[in-house]
């Protein structure tokens, strides 16, 4: 079997390591068991983390062995990285609860049975820690001044660093020391903007256990601009069906642009790279074909075969001009809601196509809005009960489509 080190350089997923020869050669003689963090923030996964599950199954597939680590604790307290402002304070019941969220979630790509993975909630070791205790043990061996130099702490010296999240390097690094005492853990991977924290955790290894423990960071998904991708109108793209459907999901990646395509087929699909590569040989329309292909993998992991395939008929039968698609999203009105007649702005709310009448309305004059392929320019416009005659559509911008049904 190949080393997993040379698979994820190739598809362009390693950002940095702190020993790059010797991760590659350790990773290539043993199994090894490793581990990435993840916090209780909201109650679903995002694709940012689903790109961390990917790389989970790599390395397992490899036969490393994941350890997922939910931040039961550190989610008391909130990781400043990448942050301008400070997180809200969150509930025990309410970090309990999106720690279960995100068991199920990862266990549809990590394989947990028989000890193949391990799931750890670091509220074991962290909430009953005595506080003086964890400032003379742990605390004596951070350095004020080179923590103040790492870049998830410098961004926020300008707007304020609060000293609850100034403790946060300490104990993900005290997260690393516990997993390399419970399980032997050699190595943590986590995002490139993880860096400084992770250096944390591997000089503490060092100075309390002289273990030689190691780092590798993968690269952020961001498209061709440098900017983070799964960001919508509505927010972030969520791997919960509730939050985001698997229709919305599916046209998120069938929408990517030209430039980034290949790059997304490489970084959280399975998609073997001789196939990849020869789709980078595709230009202009062509590429539509690998914008599918991206589309449905990415779909199919997070949201099964099937939801993949009803997100696939859809989009076909809408933008190859077949007609409806019974898996169209679809919003059903009564007749008693509609009355004589409903406005297209109240409409647009109800099926979710627009935040507020507001919104509506700068969509219905920006000739945004369309009903069965006829553009609405009126914010006074009624929807009446003789246009349920056939399918009502409407269309909001150009990739966005929506059923209305009359009941």
């Amino acid at each position: 079997m190949s080393n997993v080190y040379d698979v994820l350089e190739e598809r362009g997923l390693i950002a940095q390591t702190t020993h790059a020869d010797e991760i590659r050669e350790l990773l290539g003689k043993e199994k090894v068991t490793f581990y990435i963090g993840f916090d209780p923030t909201a109650d679903s996964l995002h694709v940012g983390h689903f790109l961390q599950m990917v790389v989970m199954k790599h390395m397992q597939d490899h036969g490393h062995r994941p350890i997922a680590l939910v931040g039961g604790g550190t989610g008391h307290i909130g990781d400043p990285s990448g942050r301008t402002d400070m997180r809200q304070m969150m509930t025990l019941e309410t970090i309990n609860h999106n720690c279960e969220c995100f068991k199920k979630q990862l266990s549809s790509i990590v394989d947990f049975s028989e000890g193949k993975a391990i799931m750890v909630n670091n509220a074991d070791w962290l909430l009953d820690l005595n506080y003086i205790e964890f400032l003379r043990d742990i605390g004596a061996h951070f350095s004020v001044n080179k923590m103040l130099t790492a870049e998830c702490f410098k961004q926020r010296l300008e707007k304020g660093l609060s000293f609850l999240e100034f403790n946060y390097m300490l104990m993900q690094s005290y997260d690393f020391l516990m997993l390399e005492r419970k399980y032997d853990c050699k190595l943590e991977l986590g995002g490139d903007d993880q860096w400084s924290n992770i250096l944390g955790g591997i000089e503490l290894c060092r100075k309390k256990d002289q273990k030689q423990t190691y780092g590798m960071t993968f690269t952020l998904l961001q498209n061709s601009e440098g900017k983070k991708m799964g960001k919508t109108q509505k927010g972030a793209l969520w791997l919960d069906p509730n939050k985001t459907t698997p229709h919305e999901f599916y046209q998120y990646w069938r929408n990517v642009g030209d430039d980034d395509v290949i790059n997304c087929l490489k970084l959280i699909t399975f998609v073997p790279m001789d196939q990849i590569n020869e789709l980078s040989k595709l230009e202009g329309k062509e590429l539509n074909e690998a914008k599918k292909l991206l589309a449905y993998e990415v779909t199919k992991l997070v949201h099964g075969e099937e939801e993949a395939n009803k997100a696939k008929e859809t989009a076909e039968a809408v933008f190859g001009g077949s007609g409806i698609s019974e898996n169209m999203p679809t919003t059903e009105i009564t007749s008693d809601e509609l009355g004589d007649g409903m406005g297209i702005l109240t409409l647009l709310v109800k099926a979710k196509l627009a935040a507020s009448n507001g919104e509506g309305r700068r969509l219905v004059t920006q000739g945004g809005i369309s009903i069965n392929d006829n553009k609405v320019s009126d914010p006074q416009f009624m929807v009446t009960k003789d246009m349920f005659e056939g399918d009502f559509i409407i269309k909001k911008g150009k990739k966005v489509f929506h059923r209305i049904i009359l009941k």
